[in-house]
């Protein structure tokens, strides 16, 4: 399913996680020690709008978030589907996300998560397609809070980071 490293630009994840208000999780966990349940946290810390996707857990809520079975249910605008799901899922989200009206802007997938055929499929009808990337990891890595940690985030400036509120603190910039 995979002919070699994906390599998305910085120009194009900063424009995507700044454009972004509104993020539907399919694969979102009430557990806190999973992934999914502290990368939600942390975007809603951030200031996006992030709409839990979780069959097993629909009607109750996540962090405050009420929770939908599927993408169709959300009565609202998507701009971005991130996915925690298998690889082997993809199509049928796909698919799921090619049926909404309006279509979101953007189909990104978590780390380890990655299926050609099915983002072939959603850039074929317009969609931006990131797969097995972390938006909370490269929000933090472009906006500087990795860098601060010690870790190179392969982002050089010489301006100083956007601060925020909240834990975790630097931002991208003015959200428009």
């Amino acid at each position: 399913m995979s002919a070699g490293p994906l390599r998305y630009d910085d120009a194009t994840i900063r424009r995507i996680l700044t454009d972004v208000r509104t993020i539907a999780m399919v694969g979102a966990s009430a557990k806190e020690i999973r992934p999914s349940y502290f990368v939600l946290k942390y975007l809603i810390a951030k200031g996006f709008r992030v709409i839990p996707v979780n069959p097993g857990l629909a009607g109750g809520e996540i962090l405050g978030q009420g929770v939908y079975a599927d993408l169709a249910s959300i009565p609202e605008p998507i701009d971005m589907v991130d996915v925690f799901r298998a690889a082997d899922a993809m199509p049928g989200i796909v698919e799921e996300v090619l049926a909404l009206d309006p279509l979101p802007k953007v189909i990104w997938t978590q780390l380890g998560v990655r299926n050609d055929e099915a983002a072939a499929r959603a850039e074929a009808a317009g969609l931006t397609v990131i797969m097995d990337r972390c938006p909370k990891i490269e929000f933090a890595r472009l906006s500087g809070e990795i860098g601060w940690n010690g870790v190179n985030s392969r982002v050089i400036s010489s301006k100083k980071p956007t601060r925020g509120s909240g834990y975790q603190s630097y931002g991208l910039g003015p959200r428009p």
